[in-house]
């Protein structure tokens, strides 16, 4: 008999407000181990809001989250990678004056219990290893000493993905991971994000609907701060709210 799937993410009646401005409104869903979840929406919609909410960048006015059924809506964003949460930003956080495989070191080293460190970070064989390995995996190794200032910005975004992974998450956040990549880059970093382990949940932003279609297995969709669809792509396509909501965004010809 198989094993019932984890909830790794709930939230439960989130509301968050900005002023008299209310952008959550008492939202609630699930997501479930090996996951790949997009919150869609039309501008507005408070998607963003929810995400940062999510990673701990925001508190919610009311409401709770839960990481696999800890309580951890007042925890820090860098606590919660101990309990199996990594993310990426709609813009790249990596260090530009550095190369590829020094970020990753950085990123490694960052996880570690002992923060300090005589041992020059490249001199340090296990991470070195570690950071090697991820490298090959998205065979990227031809990039290992390029300054991040002459990768394409596929790769940057590529290679915040990675780093993301270094955590080991159970749960990895990507904040329009497609955002500003060329056509082509969109395929590729679909087909990597495909290609990642299946246990692994995938929650994401998202604009793109090839993207969209091409790696989300089910959607929840947002419009003024509430919940108005949920299901597969194909599914919420057809929902009448999601149609009057993405309408109402159209401009008036």
């Amino acid at each position: 008999m198989a094993d019932t799937p984890q909830v790794v993410l709930e939230c439960k009646n989130i509301s968050k407000s900005f002023g008299n401005v209310v952008v959550l409104k008492d939202l609630s869903f699930k997501v479930m181990e090996g996951d790949r979840k997009a919150i869609l929406g039309p501008n507005g919609a408070g998607k963003t809001t929810l995400f940062n909410i999510i990673c701990g960048e925001l508190r919610p006015f009311d409401g709770k989250i839960f990481l696999f059924g800890d309580n951890v809506t007042r925890e820090p964003p860098h606590t919660r990678v101990r309990h199996g949460f990594a993310r990426t930003f709609q813009v790249t956080n990596l260090f530009f004056e550095m190369t590829v495989i020094e970020n990753l070191l950085l990123a490694l080293h960052g996880l570690s219990r002992r923060k300090l460190t005589l041992t020059p970070l490249k001199l340090r064989k296990d991470y070195v290893d570690e950071a090697e390995k991820l490298l090959e995996r998205f065979s990227i190794m031809h990039l290992r000493d390029v300054g991040i200032a002459n990768l394409s910005y596929g790769d940057q975004r590529l290679l915040e993905i990675i780093m993301g992974l270094c955590a080991k998450p159970r749960i990895l956040a990507l904040d329009e991971p497609s955002s500003g990549l060329s056509s082509s880059e969109t395929q590729k970093l679909a087909e990597i994000l495909k290609m990642l382990p299946p246990e692994l949940t995938l929650l994401f932003i998202e604009h793109d609907m090839e993207f969209v279609n091409s790696v989300a297995d089910n959607v929840l969709v947002l419009h003024h701060g509430t919940a108005i669809a949920e299901g597969t792509l194909e599914e919420v396509k057809q929902n009448p709210e999601v149609l009057d909501a993405y309408m109402g965004e159209a401009e008036p010809e």
